[in-house]
């Protein structure tokens, strides 16, 4: 559906989890959304967003993949609002260790935490320091503080996500363009089923609430902050890695990220 004259707010990984509660709050605040995901779920989703009072269109795209990323830019061009916020939260993980993968899904994870999310940005981010203002969320995670023993490939595309964002923020420091990085711990959605770690301990343990950490992330993108991590263990648990031997910390996740670990 076109789009009314107003501000814009693109969410992508918006079909449930953290990705929906960031587009309910930005239609709260009054911002007409354009949400996209790789799975039909996203119509429902929009049909719920929908009862906000805010315009919603949905873009059911592989953001994995250029055309799918094109598809979504295309979206936001021809949009009649312009542009204010992006929260680029589609993403995936993998549990296993990594020769027990199957490769075929381990690229799918870089090309979606990656490859797909550095077009997105890289398309949004010049249209908006064209206009010189907007607002970036990037979802990375405090897994990018760690090495990730059976989580390797998962730990290191969020490795990247968070430099990346810090670096990018530097960047553009004098354009009018902010960019936020929200690091979350494990958080209650359906991120630890696609990645097939529901025998693992930190996939059967009590996680954050994934309304609490869009509301922490999105406060902060709106402060213009460089970055955020969600809830007071989270933040215990980031500043202990930023100290710890490397082989400790792997050892740590290897405790609770090992396939059957949530026997243990």
């Amino acid at each position: 559906m076109a789009q009314s004259m107003g501000k814009l707010a693109v969410v992508t990984g918006a079909s449930s989890g953290i990705g929906f509660e960031l587009a309910k709050i930005a239609a709260q605040e009054g911002y007409n959304l354009l949400i996209a995901a790789d799975e039909a779920e996203i119509n429902d989703a929009a049909v719920d967003l929908r009862g906000t009072g805010v315009d919603v269109d949905a873009v059911q795209a592989d953001l994995a993949t250029s055309e799918g990323v094109r598809q979504l830019v295309e979206r936001i061009r021809t949009s009649r609002s312009q542009i204010e916020l992006l929260m680029a939260n589609a993403g995936r993980g993998l549990g296993h260790g990594f020769l027990d993968q199957d490769l075929s899904r381990v690229r799918r994870v870089i090309e979606t935490n990656i490859t797909g999310t550095m077009e997105l940005i890289h398309a949004v981010g010049n249209m908006m320091r064209e206009q010189r203002h907007g607002r970036i969320l990037i979802t990375g995670s405090i897994a990018g503080f760690m090495p990730g023993t059976f989580q390797a490939v998962y730990n290191g595309t969020k490795a990247y996500l968070n430099s990346f964002s810090f670096a990018l923020s530097n960047e553009l420091k004098d354009s009018g363009v902010t960019v936020t990085c929200l690091m979350p711990g494990p958080t209650e959605t359906r991120f630890f089923e696609r990645a097939d770690m529901l025998d693992t301990k930190v996939g059967s343990q009590e996680k954050d609430d994934p309304a609490d950490v869009a509301r922490i992330g999105f406060d902060a993108m709106m402060d213009r902050e460089g970055d955020v991590v969600s809830g007071w263990k989270n933040k215990l648990q980031a500043a202990a890695a930023n100290v710890m031997p490397s082989e400790m910390l792997a050892e740590q996740h290897r405790k609770m990220a090992e396939p059957g670990s949530a026997k243990d």
